[in-house]
């Protein structure tokens, strides 16, 4: 089985959109690329969202590896300008509480979670380890598929996954859910 490390973007700049990293998202980023350079990274995707090419791209650096653009690691839903930062949220609760609710744009919960789950799948013959940044979201969506929502602990549910937590995967099996421990200064 191939070995995933879903790697949440380190912390993005608070504007709707297609924001980059803040400061403290580049340092996230930079501990998030060494603790996944000593765990023999083989292979580095990211969402095409800039947070998450960001993210990748300090893991690619480290590394020595190309990062592959892969729109299915994309968030469940972005707030761009054109909607409010209500209705935004309003949207993404109601994709929270039901599975199958469709939002104004994005996806629902459930086609998230396959969508995440079919790239997965087709990466599973790829040597591993392998990095996959992508987004608090649409991973929780995933790990609600995998282990059921009773074992998805309650904070991810609440406050999403902290920003360049790792989730790693033994192809769809999951060992950890959001590590954080490699961001702790020492």
């Amino acid at each position: 089985m191939t070995v995933f490390h879903l790697v949440q973007h380190a912390e993005k700049e608070r504007t709707p959109g297609d924001p980059g990293l803040t400061g403290a998202g580049r340092l996230q980023a930079a501990r998030t690329a060494d603790r996944l350079h000593h765990a023999g990274v083989r292979a580095v995707f990211s969402s095409p969202l800039r947070r998450a090419r960001e993210t990748a791209a300090f893991i690619a650096h480290r590394t020595g590896l190309p990062v592959q653009e892969d729109v299915r690691l994309r968030e469940r839903i972005n707030r761009d300008a054109s909607r409010s930062a209500e209705d935004f949220l309003r949207d993404w609760a109601a994709t929270v509480e039901d599975r199958d609710f469709l939002p104004a744009s994005g996806d629902s919960s459930r086609a998230a979670a396959e969508r995440l789950r079919a790239c997965l799948a087709d990466l599973a013959g790829t040597p591993g380890p392998v990095a996959l940044v992508t987004h608090g979201g649409v991973t929780v969506d995933l790990l609600r598929t995998l282990l059921g929502d009773a074992a998805v602990p309650a904070a991810l549910m609440r406050d999403g996954v902290p920003p360049c937590a790792i989730t790693t995967l033994d192809g769809l099996s999951v060992v950890t859910v959001a590590a954080t421990a490699h961001l702790v200064t020492g």
